[in-house]
């Protein structure tokens, strides 16, 4: 079983070199680590992270900021390991996707979970998100083809069910999908 990557960043170094050291203890890989919000942004986009931990406050780019951005480009989950609890950072938090959240100090039997749940949260928002885009995808496609066959049914007096099997007949002999053969018969009308 390949061993999990993580990329952790911090503005302290001492720090970043305890939670690795605590990290690798716990059986991970470290595959890189950041002082501050952009650098941790550009190696996630490089290294393609399982996971990527952080903390809030970092120059440049926080780490709340940092998270939305990976978050919305769907590069990795992240878990932030911070000091602050407040209300508002923990909202923000949410806002940006952020998969777990820690509060230091934490003891070393509480990372294994968080870093694990928030793995397989961010599996099921993937998997979610793959399954909504399937759906409109296949919704899309019906509605191409219930066009095309309005097409077939007016210009050559097919009765629905023909129309509908003349479409899948073009996709059959064409190896082409039924997308793709009734956007074809809706430009050509359009000529």
């Amino acid at each position: 079983m390949a061993q999990t990557r993580l990329v952790i960043a911090d503005d302290e170094s001492i720090i970043r070199m305890n939670l690795k050291e605590t990290l690798v203890g716990l059986g991970y890989l470290v595959v890189g680590e950041a002082g501050d919000g952009v650098s941790v942004i550009n190696l996630a986009r490089e290294l393609q992270p399982d996971l990527v931990l952080m903390d809030i406050k970092m120059p440049k780019l926080d780490g709340i900021q940092a998270a939305k951005i990976l978050t919305e480009e769907k590069i990795a989950p992240v878990l932030l390991l911070t000091a602050y609890s407040d209300r508002e950072l923990v909202d923000r938090a949410k806002e940006a996707g952020v998969v777990n959240y820690v509060v230091k100090p934490f003891r070393e039997a509480e990372l294994l979970p968080a870093i694990e749940i928030a793995m397989a949260r961010y599996q099921e928002f993937l998997e979610m998100d793959k399954q909504i885009y399937d759906l409109k995808e296949t919704l899309d496609t019906r509605k191409l083809v219930e066009r095309a066959k309005g097409v077939l049914m007016d210009s050559q007096s097919l009765k629905e069910a023909e129309a509908f099997r003349k479409i899948q007949q073009l996709s059959m002999n064409t190896r082409k999908s039924m997308k793709e053969i009734a956007q074809a018969i809706l430009l050509a009308n359009e000529i």
